[in-house]
């Protein structure tokens, strides 16, 4: 989903198999990646959560982006494979308005410890079973149904998650987003969507984040 156009999107694979490429970090440090054409080192590193000693990936990412679902069985089967030192998190992007409220949802359910429940099932309800989660009452009625608590959920929607959505706009604009699914490297990287090839472009630029 591009940012300026969002009825195109960035093209992602979610057919590595297919494709012959083994998402490791040993084949990606085969490859040579063009900085400008397949990453963009970032002018002003981007501020990160890890402690010392980790590199940061950051997936920015929409619900309602059809290429991010595509993209999330790839990811979620590559971060199973990263070492301890390498810390994982997605950041859902805010383009316009019309992008909050799914936005609020997925803090919503990261502060309530719900991620692994329900994460998937949002992708699924908004792009198979073609629910509207794009207004709040939609989103509360449809937590509703998979036995979320209803005030907890409100109360965390319409508070913690709203500073959580701000300070998500903040690492999306410092990192110059302009489209998803997308990542961000150690502060210091940032990867369009490319298919496939996306998760090797992370491994390489992981393994030169390691060398400091």
């Amino acid at each position: 989903m591009q940012r300026r156009d969002f009825s195109r999107g960035l093209m992602v694979a979610g057919a590595a198999a297919a494709t012959g490429l083994a998402l490791s970090p040993a084949m990606a440090q085969r490859v040579a990646f063009k900085e400008g054409t397949d990453y963009t080192r970032l002018a002003k590193p981007a501020p990160t959560d890890s402690p010392a000693g980790q590199v940061e990936v950051v997936e920015f990412f929409a619900y309602s982006c059809i290429h991010c679902f595509n993209f999330e069985p790839v990811f979620s089967d590559w971060i199973k494979k990263q070492p301890a030192n390498v810390t994982v998190r997605r950041v859902p992007v805010a383009f316009n308005q019309n992008f909050v409220p799914m936005q609020r949802l997925y803090f919503t359910l990261e502060a309530m410890g719900l991620l692994e429940q329900l994460h998937g099932k949002v992708f699924k309800a908004y792009h198979e079973e073609r629910l509207p989660l794009t207004t709040p009452p939609a989103i509360l009625a449809w937590v509703e149904k998979q036995g979320v608590n209803r005030e907890k959920f409100s109360a965390i929607y319409d508070g913690a998650a709203v500073k959580s959505a701000q300070k998500a706009v903040g690492l999306q604009d410092a990192y110059q987003v302009e489209g998803t699914p997308a990542l961000g490297i150690a502060g210091r990287f940032y990867i369009p969507g490319q298919g496939p090839k996306t998760l090797l472009v992370a491994d390489s630029l992981i393994a030169e984040a390691r060398k400091g």
